[in-house]
């Protein structure tokens, strides 16, 4: 059995697994910052059309989801039928993209990890390596996910189930399967907490990922998340050897919704600056915002980097 990962231990194992330097290098942060876009929302473009929308505005990585109207297969929380999604078609999509000058920073996943069922644990754990294998012909190695969330049948039990003891035990033995899967591709998957889950805080994400003790499983940082249990300050002290990428969304306090950026609660001048501060290189990703909504949002996170002296790299 592994020996659990410590905040030191999980830096040199970072190092090892041939992590960018550039984005772990925590001393002085950096005054560029990359920016993208999560394409969840974008369910009425095609690629193609949503390639021609981003390029336009300057939008050079993304976070893809298969949402648009030629490539709607992805379900929040849930498996999907990728039958159609042919290692072919992936390379279709991710040309398309490419020759708009968009990298794909990543494949959204967010198949449930809690489920008490075995067989169902297992079949989401099929499902993350069946995009890991696409995302082999798309040139993309990064998947993402939260725990996901599982409601017991009957009443209410006395402890929210995502914190019973039990689960997280299973969890955790569920997260070292995963890394297993993410080796054997060679791929990172980034889990993301949010504070009605079982990563319900930075630090008990930051717990959660150093019991599984693999730089293949690390974390997506979205504060309007923590926001509630959180301060910036905190998610990022807890986490920062962690972090592969942060959402760029918003929330208002005691609000369980969350909203676009410059929507919420967030201070976002203090926001992009402890991101440059502490985790240099790593892209803030809008999320929550499509079509209609993205330009504003997109406009809210450039313009807090101007105002805090940062560049968009």
């Amino acid at each position: 059995m592994p020996t659990p990962m410590t905040r030191r231990s999980s830096m040199t194992a970072l190092a090892a697994a041939g992590v960018a330097p550039g984005q772990q290098k925590r001393g002085g942060g950096s005054r560029t910052v990359p920016v993208g876009v999560a394409t969840t929302d974008f369910r009425d473009q095609t690629n193609q059309s949503l390639a021609e929308e981003l390029k336009s505005q300057r939008v050079r990585r993304i976070q893809l989801f298969f949402t648009q109207k030629d490539s709607n297969y992805w379900k929040y929380g849930a498996r999907s039928d990728l039958q159609g999604m042919t290692p072919e078609r992936a390379r279709e999509i991710a040309g398309i993209y490419r020759a708009a000058g968009i990298t794909i920073d990543a494949l959204g996943v967010y198949a449930t990890l809690i489920h008490p069922d075995p067989v169902e644990r297992k079949a989401d754990l099929a499902y993350f390596e069946a995009m890991m294998k696409l995302g082999q012909h798309m040139g993309v190695a990064v998947f993402l996910s939260e725990m996901g969330h599982y409601h017991p049948p009957g009443p209410a039990p006395a402890v929210c189930y995502d914190w019973q003891d039990e689960v997280w035990t299973t969890a955790v033995a569920t997260g070292k399967e995963l890394a297993r899967v993410a080796e054997a591709n060679g791929a990172t998957v980034l889990l993301e907490p949010i504070y009605r889950s079982l990563l319900a805080s930075a630090k008990r994400t930051r717990l959660f990922l150093e019991e599984v003790g693999s730089p293949r499983v690390r974390a997506q940082l979205d504060p309007a998340n923590l926001l509630e249990v959180n301060d910036l300050e905190e998610m990022f002290a807890q986490l920062k050897p962690w972090i592969g990428a942060i959402h760029a969304k918003d929330r208002k306090l005691h609000v369980t919704k969350g909203v676009a950026a410059g929507q919420g609660d967030l201070d976002y001048r203090k926001f992009v600056t402890l991101s440059a501060r502490h985790a240099p290189g790593i892209p803030l990703i809008v999320e929550y915002a499509g079509t209609r909504t993205y330009r504003q949002a997109l406009e809210h996170l450039r313009a807090a980097l101007r105002e805090a002296g940062l560049r968009e790299a």
